[in-house]
């Protein structure tokens, strides 16, 4: 039998009908290469099946017994299918196990007594039984095929409605043969190895004879996946370093201005990071870097230091925050900074536009030279690049707060015809093995240390039993002048969740700290009141805000000294630590307390991370962990391709080892010329975020 090339289409083969062909597209799966491709999500050893339980455990189980028993029925608005399970060779000796799925009657149809099933799932004790809910089951059938499901390390793949978990199997057991393997091609070809990548590879990751087997094959493909990733990282870099760009050097003169205006000294970490970015904008090829630096180490001020340098260069430079109220705050740090230099700053928002008046008191023209001291540096949202509206001579993109700024958004402005340097920003410290995945496409520079005259933050973690306490403390504080944030999960209460909303909670806290004021913010207010609530908050008008995580980047009012995280357990700890630093911004004592009720075990350990830690790199790390890589990537970072069988934490090494071999094969070879890697120019022509055209 001739085998059939990766890319042949399911729908061509026979064994594949229309109903299965139909779920297979939902689940991604076109291709025979696509079966190939679709790695199992773990492996259940049916050789030898765990003992039936007799106690509950946090630990999943794999369970092999016949159906004796089936119940369907209905209590209250849920429909309860139940079986019981027996373990038939330990007989007496095994206590039978109720497995039991609420509201899902189509089970009921696929399993009948006498049937032999597997089951995998945590063993709970409910009313003094031993149950598995919503166990995973297959049923095992007294057929040809048997020896595919059973006896042997089963592979268990991500399944759909439609192609159940046994279909799936046997159809890439099937793929594995008909499928020309050889054509499947290597990216990173062990140098040491010149053969194509062996065809024992696929068996091995599906159907492995041990674990052991299975392992050397993931690291294999792992390698293949890794290197692909830093190859297009490394690739799009080595494009936009030789997309053309301007020098734009500046003189100097006014950031001399600045800086001895300031009423502090520059930290060393900000003169290094400083320097880093002036010598890119003054080369003539185009910058491209992210800026690290943890709450309230001064990054603002190293932007404003490179669009100064723009503006001197006859550039206008646009400043892009992901909220209406960070864009509004830092364009009133920079007017309060370079109003009396007469540099000309414009804001711009859905909501509002306004600018440093010229000497007539007009505004000066955003998107053109008009203005006479030059043109002006521009604040606004991440839309603004994205509007109708066209920049004259723009030289310096920044973007504050880059984890809300896409991968393709990035891109797009990389294609724009006036080729502006781009410096990204971001507050929430990302481990080294995530820096090489998200942005590797990117210089990295690091801010190491917050400016002189900050103040201290305790942090404390306390029961909501201690609420009457807190409430005297703020009471207090407030008395004497300070301001303070109580930051909730949530704008409303919500039936599906029980967390306290802000909205619900603001009337309790007007009462309970009366006199003070208090005010209220988040995300469905509109830009009017919301702007006008800040406004009153940094002016000291409101001593408390009571806000949801509208306020989590860059709102700074030195005067706030307290933040009460209530219901802390449902943050995330990155979340909560970009919360902790609206604080502590000037030189008081400041406090965060974080509050739960009865936070155990993960949570616990979470909260407790901050409780003994302010450093953002290290917070980043115990999340990564807690967490795992995939909720710290997120889903904005769109146009990477997905890590596969890839761990983050596991595998950093390959990670590292395949950022080093990409960035040597660009070296050798920086236009993939070479035919050999061919089919290295095809995965990056498959693998290249597609983004519109951004008019220059």
């Amino acid at each position: 039998m001739s085998l059939l090339p990766p890319d042949t289409t399911l729908d061509t083969l026979d064994w594949v009908t229309r109903q299965r062909w139909t779920a297979l597209q939902r689940l991604g799966l076109l291709t025979l290469e696509d079966l190939v491709r679709h790695y199992p999500r773990r492996y259940e050893d049916r050789r030898k099946f765990d003992r039936f339980p007799d106690y509950a455990s946090e630990s999943s189980v794999c369970l092999f017994g016949v159906v004796k028993k089936t119940s369907y029925r209905r209590f209250g608005p849920r429909r309860i299918f139940e079986l019981t399970l027996e373990d038939e060779e330990a007989g007496v000796l095994s206590s039978p196990l109720v497995c039991r799925w609420y509201n899902m009657p189509w089970v009921q149809k696929m399993i009948a007594t006498e049937n032999r099933l597997v089951v995998f799932g945590k063993p709970r004790l409910r009313s003094r039984q031993i149950v598995m809910e919503h166990p995973e089951f297959e049923v095992i059938e007294d057929d040809a095929e048997a020896s595919m499901h059973f006896d042997r390390i089963t592979p268990v793949h991500p399944a759909g409605d439609g192609v159940p978990v046994k279909v799936l199997r046997e159809y890439i057991h099937r793929a594995l043969d008909v499928t020309d393997l050889a054509a499947i091609p290597r990216l990173w070809p062990d140098p040491a190895d010149t053969n194509p990548l062996p065809l024992d590879i696929w068996r091995s990751i599906h159907f492995p004879q041990s674990l052991e087997e299975a392992e050397i094959a993931r690291v294999q493909l792992v390698r293949d996946v890794f290197f692909g990733v830093q190859l297009q990282l490394a690739y799009r870099r080595s494009r936009v370093k030789n997309s053309g760009g301007l020098a734009r050097p500046g003189t100097g003169h006014l950031w001399k201005k600045v800086e001895d205006a300031l009423p502090f000294d520059l930290t060393p970490s900000q003169q290094e990071v400083m320097a880093e970015i002036s010598a890119d904008m003054a080369s003539p090829h185009r910058m491209n870097r992210l800026l690290q630096g943890d709450v309230g180490s001064g990054k603002t001020l190293v932007a404003l230091r490179a669009m100064i340098q723009a503006h001197e260069s006859g550039h206008q430079a646009v400043l892009m925050a992901p909220t209406q109220i960070l864009a509004e705050q830092h364009y009133l740090n920079f007017r309060r900074i370079l109003d009396p230099l007469g540099i000309p700053v414009t804001l711009r928002t859905a909501a509002r536009q306004e600018g440093t008046p010229d000497a007539d008191g007009t505004l000066p023209g955003l998107f053109s030279e008009s203005a006479p001291q030059g043109p002006p540096l521009v604040v606004g949202t991440h839309a603004v690049l994205f509007e109708k509206t066209t920049f004259e001579n723009l030289g310096l993109v920044v973007i504050d707060e880059q984890h809300k700024f896409g991968v393709l958004q990035r891109s797009r402005l990389i294609a724009r015809a006036d080729a502006p340097d781009v410096l990204v920003m971001t507050a929430t410290p990302i481990p080294r093995t995530i820096t090489q995945t998200l942005y590797g496409d990117l210089d990295v520079s690091i801010l190491k240390a917050p400016p002189a005259g900050r103040g201290k933050i305790l942090t404390a973690l306390r029961d909501t039993s201690k609420l009457p306490d807190i409430i005297a403390f703020i009471r207090t504080e407030t008395t004497a002048g300070r301001q303070a944030y109580i930051v909730y999960p949530l704008i409303e209460e919500s039936e599906k969740l029980v967390a306290k909303a802000a909205s619900a909670e603001y009337e309790k806290w007007r009462e309970l700290l009366a006199p003070a004021t208090v005010g209220l913010v988040h995300g469905r207010l509109d830009a009017e009141s919301k702007d006008a609530v800040m406004r009153d908050f940094r002016s000291g008008r409101i001593s408390v805000l009571v806000a949801t995580t509208v306020i989590e980047v860059g709102v700074d009012v030195p005067n706030a000294t307290i933040m009460l995280i209530e219901d802390a357990a449902r943050f995330g700890l990155s979340q909560m630590h970009q919360l902790r630093g609206r604080i502590g911004r000037g030189a008081a004592k400041s406090y965060c307390i974080l509050l739960h009720s009865g936070a155990a075990d993960a949570n616990l350990e979470k909260l407790q991370v901050l409780e003994k830690t302010s450093n953002g790199f290290d917070i980043a790390e115990a999340d990564l962990l807690l967490r795992g890589p995939g909720d710290i990537l997120g889903t904005e970072q769109t146009g990477m391709p997905a890590l596969g069988l890839g761990d983050l934490l596991r595998d950093a090494e390959i990670m590292t080892e395949a950022r080093r071999a990409a960035q040597d094969l660009l070296l050798r070879d920086p236009e993939l010329l070479d035919p050999e890697h061919s089919h290295l120019r095809a995965y990056l022509a498959k693998n290249e975020p597609q983004q519109d055209s951004v008019s220059g």
